[in-house]
């Protein structure tokens, strides 16, 4: 069974020190807390610097003893995951899990992972060749990549905004909405209609 006690201090430990970390995490549902999403921002120095990536998380009735479960929402071209299914190729999200391990803990070795590819045990066996081939190749992709899927411009957040606004919400809810989601419109959408 899941301690959602344990759970409730891993999210405030998460989110407190945001400013520092970039690192967030917010239930998908205010009445699931098995369910969640997680924004790492890309490392500086690396391809992804800049991006913000989107997790999805979801906790097992084995957790803490169970890792949580984590894929990629946000597309990434990177050796450790895969580029279909968001799927991370990470040991302590398999049999190096332990249970002094957190949230914090599993979305900082992702990032730290971002800035390390370990090519000889792929996710994504393309993207690991190329890698291991063709390293220019690779860090224009994953560039291009984090600048498609993970940069967001303000001018991106504006147009949300004005059309949940013309749908009838308020901006102050329509903005924390889309912060809480990280910029997700459908998940703003539905974080609005069901609050």
């Amino acid at each position: 069974m899941v301690d959602f006690a344990r759970v409730q201090k891993e999210l405030q430990e998460c989110n407190r020190d945001f400013e520092v970390s970039g690192i967030n995490v917010v239930p998908k549902s205010e009445v699931n807390l098995t369910h969640f999403l997680g924004t790492i921002p890309g490392p500086l120095g690396t391809p992804y610097e800049g991006g913000t990536f989107k997790i999805d998380i979801v906790l097992t009735d084995g957790y803490p003893f169970e890792p949580p479960k984590m894929k990629f929402i946000t597309k990434v071209w990177h050796p450790n995951i895969s580029s279909q299914s968001g799927a991370i190729c990470l040991d302590i999200l398999k049999d190096q899990w332990s249970p002094a391990l957190t949230l914090k803990t599993a979305l900082l070795s992702i990032q730290a992972l971002l800035s390390t590819p370990e090519p000889d045990d792929p996710q994504d066996a393309v993207v690991a060749r190329q890698y291991l081939k063709e390293y220019r190749t690779f860090l224009c992709t994953s560039r291009y990549w984090t600048e498609a899927f993970a940069m967001t411009s303000s001018l991106d957040v504006e147009e949300k905004v004005k059309k949940l606004v013309e749908m009838g919400f308020p901006e102050t809810l329509v903005r924390s909405a889309l912060e809480s989601v990280g910029g997700d419109e459908n998940l703003a959408l539905e974080k609005l209609c069901s609050g």
